[in-house]
């Protein structure tokens, strides 16, 4: 049973990748990382300009190591944080917060010092890597985001992805 969801898990880490690597060719004048994009929340801060994903406030965002890329039609993104949160406790606040936010989560797996979520909405997909780095619980931890939204979603659209009116 947990290869079925490492396989989907890597299936799904594959499909990001592309979908981003597709949308960061096609339009790199309207990558950002701009540090002022995360605004504060009661529980944490929201991740990079994803409104609707939360980190805990100990986790800081590494703009250096992440992406985001908004278009008309795609809005996506490889979000990094790091911080002194035992992993454990991260993925717990991670599963309330995504599920308070309105996310399903769609697969989950664990290894050695390891955890991959997987989160869909419609349209949008979120996976998210946690790592305890070196030290284990007394060092820092390591969260990746891989977010991807299709906002061309229900609109009609020619061949090459532009709306049609």
């Amino acid at each position: 049973m947990g290869v079925i969801r490492f396989t989907k898990a890597l299936v799904m880490i594959v499909a990001a990748a592309t979908l981003l690597t597709t949308a960061a060719c096609s339009s790199k004048s309207n990558q950002t990382t701009d540090a002022s994009l995360a605004t504060a929340s009661s529980a944490g801060a929201m991740a990079a300009n994803f409104k609707d994903i939360e980190m805990p406030v100990d986790m800081k965002w590494n703009t250096a190591d992440s992406i985001t890329v908004n278009t008309s039609s795609f809005q996506g993104g490889i979000a990094k944080y790091s911080g002194r949160v035992e992993i454990n406790s991260l993925r717990d606040f991670l599963l309330s917060s995504m599920a308070n936010n309105k996310w399903k989560m769609v697969g989950d797996t664990q290894y050695s010092n390891k955890i991959i979520l997987a989160f869909t909405k419609p349209s949008r997909t979120c996976m998210i890597a946690l790592e305890e780095g070196f030290g284990g619980p007394l060092g820092k931890t390591y969260a990746t985001l891989y977010v991807t939204g299709d906002m061309a979603t229900g609109v009609r659209t020619n061949p090459f992805g532009e709306p049609v009116k």
